[in-house]
């Protein structure tokens, strides 16, 4: 199948945007909290997919969670506890760029995490996804698929991208060496994490395109009836002649008065 080009891509994006946004409507209307979970390789195209989702909805109640390795104090704390924090209140929508599932993945691959901390976090795991969906939580976790000869073409575009360059970090190029190792973490860590109260999905991102629209449209569909009506804005007319924004060149300040 050919990839989706850009022009018909946008097409069918539209819509799924609009229902986005009566979504996020539903949303704050309900107060339910939501929280989407992206995961997959390096390149996969979990950013793009994010921004897809994002790009036309209110950042005060979508937030995008993604973040960096844990500093001295969070390396102690118990596991999840830097996550807490960045859940959705009343009304909020919350996209995981890479999770707790870290664990599981680029920590066990890389060796950031000894044998003994990837069991427990695969034994918690799913407690832990059961206390969020008990208290009212709408969880999702999407797997974002994508072969190595694909990988390896996108890999290959970020190094000549000076644009896209900082994407290409010290670890993304040695986990190329590791694919196998990464394929056989996420066999173990969907078999002990993929439950009927947090169900994993899998999306084939080899078209990211394509990847995108599939996620939204089963995210959209995964949802409860979204259907609230736009509230009416009365947008009057004003009266009078309106008036011109009054501007000018302003002088830099050299100096500072600090008496």
């Amino acid at each position: 199948m050919k990839k989706l080009k850009r022009k018909e891509y946008e097409e069918l994006l539209e819509p799924l945007q609009n229902e986005l946004a009566a979504m996020a409507r539903w949303l704050a209307h309900s107060g339910r909290r939501v929280v989407v979970i992206f995961e997959g390789r390096d390149t996969a195209g979990k950013g793009g997919a994010i921004g897809a989702i994002t790009e036309y909805l209110n950042p005060r109640q979508c937030r995008v969670a993604a973040l960096p390795k844990p500093n001295e104090r969070e390396a102690t704390q118990w596991y999840f506890q830097r996550y807490i924090s960045h859940l959705p209140a009343a009304g909020e929508l919350v996209l995981f760029d890479r999770s707790w599932y870290n664990r599981a993945g680029v920590e066990k691959v890389m060796g950031f995490a000894k044998d003994a901390q990837v069991r427990a976090f695969l034994k918690q795991a799913p407690v832990f996804e059961k206390l969020l969906v008990d208290d009212g939580t709408l969880l999702f976790k999407y797997w974002l698929c994508t072969d190595q000869a694909e990988q390896e073409e996108r890999f290959a575009e970020r190094l000549e991208d000076p644009l896209k360059r900082w994407k290409l970090s010290p670890i993304d190029l040695e986990a190329r060496k590791h694919y196998a190792d990464y394929t056989k973490a996420r066999e173990a860590m969907l078999k002990a994490t993929h439950t009927k109260h947090a169900p994993w999905t899998l999306v084939d991102f080899n078209d990211q395109r394509r990847g995108r629209l599939t996620l939204i449209r089963d995210l959209l569909a995964r949802l409860p009836e979204t259907n609230v009506p736009e509230k009416k804005i009365d947008f009057e007319k004003l009266t009078g002649k309106p008036q011109k924004e009054r501007f000018g060149i302003l002088k830099p300040i050299t100096s500072f008065n600090t008496d």
